[in-house]
């Protein structure tokens, strides 16, 4: 059997394992337990306590594009809904008017005290309220006539929100192109 004081690399002895130890009181560059039981820091970072000035406006610019991106994401919800309704009454409006062009039959839109109303339509063909109850439509509500005929007059209404009456959206035509949504008032 063999022995030796320094063994062999698969089975090292332990005073081989002692003469690969550092002497007492020696930093470590890689940390560790000193004599007296503190915990070590590694040389580089011993030197450097706090941050770099690139470091911290590498963070403020992250702060800052976050706080872009949440702005953004939360954007007033009751100018997005009028949007939608205006979008949605475009759409309607235009639905009726290939309807009406299909059909042959004049088919007319005209706003009511709760919603809107499309006469020259099957019952329940196209939808006669809106989404929010706080849409309105802004000035004299005149009946839009959309078809039978392929050109029409320029036609158009203006939606506002019933809580900010300064937000409004037009929905107009010139009578050859489909119905788009403009803000603010007529021009």
């Amino acid at each position: 059997m063999r022995t030796s004081a320094v063994g062999n690399k698969w089975a090292p002895t332990l005073a081989a394992k002692a003469a690969a130890l550092p002497p007492e009181g020696a930093r470590s560059p890689w940390g560790g337990l000193a004599a007296n039981g503190r915990r070590l820091m590694p040389l580089r970072l011993a030197s450097r306590r706090g941050f770099t000035l690139l470091e911290l406006l590498v963070v403020v610019a992250i702060i800052a594009i976050a706080t872009a991106g949440v702005s953004f994401a939360l954007r007033d919800s009751e100018a997005t809904q009028l949007e939608r309704e205006a979008q949605r009454l475009a759409a309607l409006l235009e639905s009726a008017r290939a309807q009406s062009r299909s059909t042959g039959v004049p088919v007319r839109w005209h706003a009511t005290p709760g919603g809107f109303q499309f006469d020259g339509v099957p019952p329940k063909a196209l939808p006669n309220h809106w989404l929010v109850e706080t849409t309105q439509v802004r000035g004299p509500t005149a009946a839009l006539q959309l078809g039978p005929e392929p050109i029409i007059g320029r036609q158009e209404v203006v939606l506002q929100s019933a809580t900010h009456p300064e937000r409004s959206l037009r929905i107009a035509t010139d009578g050859l192109r489909p119905f788009t949504v403009t803000s603010g008032e007529s021009q």
